[in-house]
């Protein structure tokens, strides 16, 4: 109980993430395109013709399949429990949405440059903000913090990065998106907390 109050936000956007997804998939199929535009991916004809810009803040709560939700959900689980003891919850949650949002936006940009459009959803560009936030984070106290490490993070990141590379069903603009704004937003939205030191070693 107590691990959950201390993070609350995690928990609230993992539950959330749940039941879209159980909503979603029991009414017609979370592996099925159109469906999942019904349900609001971003789909970039969509958002740029009719104006349905709200696609942009839902096709982040919007996953392709159990395997997609729960990749994202353990990463979110995993580096949101640490951000949320770095940051306050406010900002916390504004980085998200940013980071979800400007991957989504970054995506759409490459895909009108190119002509080629796809549905797009899932957590993932703001999962990767929240790794850009935490380089930051980082950075700012000189390779770690908590029990995290410049280095550590680093593999994480390449790694993230190289696995949506080698899979072509991957929207690896939201992705890159996700990670540059995670990080700008973490330069205005990050204060170091004062009970939250660096571990040496």
């Amino acid at each position: 109980m107590n691990s959950i109050r201390k993070n609350l936000v995690t928990a609230g956007l993992i539950i959330v993430n749940i039941i879209v997804f159980l909503v979603v998939d029991f009414t017609g199929g979370s592996e099925n395109t159109a469906h999942m535009i019904r349900c609001g991916a971003a789909y970039t004809p969509l958002i740029m013709e009719d104006g349905e810009w709200y696609r942009l803040v839902t096709a982040i709560f919007l996953h392709f399949g159990i395997n997609h939700l729960l990749n994202n959900m353990v990463v979110l689980g995993v580096l949101g429990e640490r951000l949320e003891a770095l940051m306050n919850r406010f900002s916390y949650i504004l980085l998200y949405f940013i980071a979800g949002i400007g991957g989504n936006l970054l995506s759409m940009a490459l895909e009108m440059r190119s002509g080629e459009y796809a549905a797009s959803a899932g957590a993932s560009g703001a999962v990767f903000g929240m790794m850009g936030a935490l380089l930051y984070i980082l950075i700012r106290n000189r390779g770690r913090v908590l029990d995290l490490s410049m280095r550590r993070m680093m593999i994480m990141v390449g790694l993230s990065v190289y696995l949506g590379f080698a899979d072509a069903g991957v929207d690896n603009a939201a992705h890159i998106g996700g990670l540059i704004c995670g990080f700008a937003a973490a330069v205005i939205l990050y204060h170091p907390k004062k009970n939250v030191s660096r571990q040496g070693g």
